[in-house]
């Protein structure tokens, strides 16, 4: 079972990517960090004469990462109570890959499965519930099935290995990913 974590953080090792790398800890994993690609703003023209035009960044090469795998984690700190920016601008392509003609991207997506880990510093135990309602209501739409989601509670670089719920949580995603 390959698995790729998509990493949607501005910030090298904070505390949503300790979090899932202790997810990860062992497995056979790729991870990406959207930070070192540059995926362009999608420019919606699907009711358009002529649809999408073909754009000049790195998605192809993240969609090729997705249909290579078994297992998709979007990893993304809360940023103002959604995902990141990055992590925001793949998932508007979704649009876009949904009607590229390489590949049937929900009929690949359907033999996939996904999880969401992410971290936040206001009460995210809560405040990020509709983050995890807006990715699984992404998921369902591309019918990608959803295994679940861990939320973090952390702020301050390395706090996260305070939250003892979310650190135990990482560890049993880990003994499922491992069976």
């Amino acid at each position: 079972m390959k698995i790729l974590a998509i990493h949607g953080s501005s910030r090298p090792n904070g505390n949503t990517e300790q979090l899932t790398t202790k997810a990860l800890d062992g497995l056979d994993a790729t991870h990406i960090h959207l930070r070192e690609f540059n995926i362009q703003p999608i420019d919606d023209l699907r009711h358009e004469p002529g649809g999408f035009r073909s754009v000049e960044d790195d998605n192809d090469r993240i969609v090729d990462l997705m249909l290579e795998h078994d297992i998709i984690v979007f990893a993304t700190p809360v940023y103002w109570y959604g995902m990141s920016g990055m992590m925001k601008d793949l998932i508007d392509r979704f649009s876009q890959n949904m009607r590229d003609d390489r590949y049937d991207f929900k009929a690949e997506l359907r033999k996939k499965k996904a999880y969401v880990i992410c971290c936040g510093g206001d009460n995210p135990k809560i405040k990020a519930l509709p983050l995890i309602q807006q990715f699984n209501y992404i998921f369902d739409f591309v019918d990608l099935e959803f295994g679940g989601y861990i939320i973090g509670q952390a702020n301050k670089p390395g706090d996260i290995a305070d939250d003892h719920l979310a650190m135990q949580q990482a560890v049993e995603l880990n003994q499922l990913l491992k069976k």
